[in-house]
């Protein structure tokens, strides 16, 4: 059974800026992406039908039987049972959208999949979709617990060998080999607790539950993680973090406070920069939605920071509630910026300018080797393509 996630186009619009470097299902909420989950649930392989500019990253591979699910659900077992029983050619639907399709033929784009819309039938199972970026932390405790059964379930965890570290609550800790712990305080009473491969985690840092820490990350002296977060792979922290998911390779690692946010690859935040998750009128928040190219209303009276991948940010930079930042923008300077920062900026309330390609791929080729990777063609296309896309919110320009 060869398994394709597809991109609803609507849904991608709603999950930018996080969208516009990955098909939807690479988004990570809990401990996986959700690509993640599907393939460990299903114990398949994974391809992508997402935009054609993505697609040398993320390609589509089809065989004799094809499933194509929306790469925005989270998969639950009732929702495999529904998928698994679908006959060729048939599929689910949630309103006027296909969630799901099972096909022996190749469907290579959005509009040829949903021309299938009156072979579905509607979906009997409650599901849960991505499909706003808010969604990102308000569904990652729920998703977290979910991940934690299903990557520790029978198995053992490491132990702790340092004796000055604290724990509460250790029948809900897992810690993968090669964890390195000294003189920490970790309390998963209130919710698991994972710890990754090769995981750092420095004196005096404080981690509550629920709480994910990927491989390869460092958690640096003093920090205090208050819950509910996932700090992705290769990722450095510290300072005071709340609800918040870090999708992989991005550095937060000074004092700070970062809530109820989501930080995309290849950032990095500076030190004693915070965040508002939280209007002084206790007001509902809104932020900047690509699909209506405006301000929309979460409903969520806690919402941060939305950064957008490759976006840096200086020493001491305030970002006010809701503030959503495009890709590869470079913020600094006294004061509020605005809540909306197109992609490619390089300034902040004293003004802005435009961040060129060129300087945006030697920061990125930089970053990438820091972390033994290579900036390679595929991700200089895709950089270029974002730049051009973005360039109508860059008013500046005209």
């Amino acid at each position: 059974m060869n398994i394709v996630l597809f991109d609803n186009p609507t849904t991608r619009k709603r999950l930018l800026p996080f969208t516009f470097t990955r098909p939807v299902a690479e988004i990570r909420v809990g401990i996986l992406t959700i690509a993640d989950k599907w393939s460990k649930r299903l114990d398949e392989n994974i391809s992508y039908l997402t935009e054609s500019y993505l697609s040398k990253k993320f390609p589509l591979q089809t065989d004799e039987e094809n499933i194509y699910i929306d790469g925005a659900l989270c998969p639950t077992e009732a929702l495999i049972r529904e998928i698994k029983s679908l006959n060729d050619n048939r599929g689910l639907k949630i309103g006027d959208s296909v969630i799901a399709f099972k096909s022996k033929n190749k469907i290579d784009s959005w509009d040829s999949l949903n021309a299938h819309l009156d072979a579905c039938e509607e979906c009997s199972e409650e599901v849960e979709m991505i499909d706003v970026p808010w969604k990102i932390f308000q569904q990652n405790r729920a998703q977290l617990e979910l991940d934690y059964v299903l990557l520790t379930d029978g198995r053992t965890s490491a132990e702790i060998s340092d004796p000055y570290t604290k724990v509460y609550g250790k029948e809900k800790i897992f810690i993968e080999d090669g964890a390195d712990i000294k003189a920490a305080i970790i309390n998963a009473e209130t919710g698991p607790v994972y710890i990754g491969k090769n995981v750092t985690i420095q004196e005096g840092a404080m981690i509550r539950g629920a709480c994910a820490l990927l491989d390869n990350s460092y958690v640096n002296m003093g920090a205090k993680l208050r819950g509910d977060n996932t700090i992705g792979p290769y990722c450095k922290v510290g300072g005071e973090i709340s609800n918040s998911v870090f999708i992989g390779y991005s550095n937060k690692g000074h004092d700070g406070f970062l809530g109820n946010s989501v930080i995309g690859e290849w950032c990095n935040i500076g030190a004693d920069s915070n965040n508002s998750n939280l209007k002084n009128n206790y007001a509902k928040v809104k932020i900047w939605s690509y699909d209506r190219e405006g301000f929309v209303n979460t409903d969520q009276q806690f919402c941060g920071l939305m950064m957008g991948d490759h976006t840096k940010c200086a020493i001491n930079t305030m970002f006010n509630t809701g503030t959503v930042t495009g890709v590869s923008a470079n913020i600094f300077g006294a004061g509020f910026p605005r809540n909306f920062i197109p992609s490619f900026s390089w300034g902040g309330p004293q003004g802005v300018s435009t961040f060129s390609v060129k300087k945006a791929f030697e920061a990125a080729s930089i970053v990438f080797d820091r972390r033994g990777k290579e900036f390679d063609d595929t991700e200089k296309e895709i950089l270029n393509h974002i730049f051009e896309e973005t360039s109508k919110f860059r008013n500046w320009e005209k």
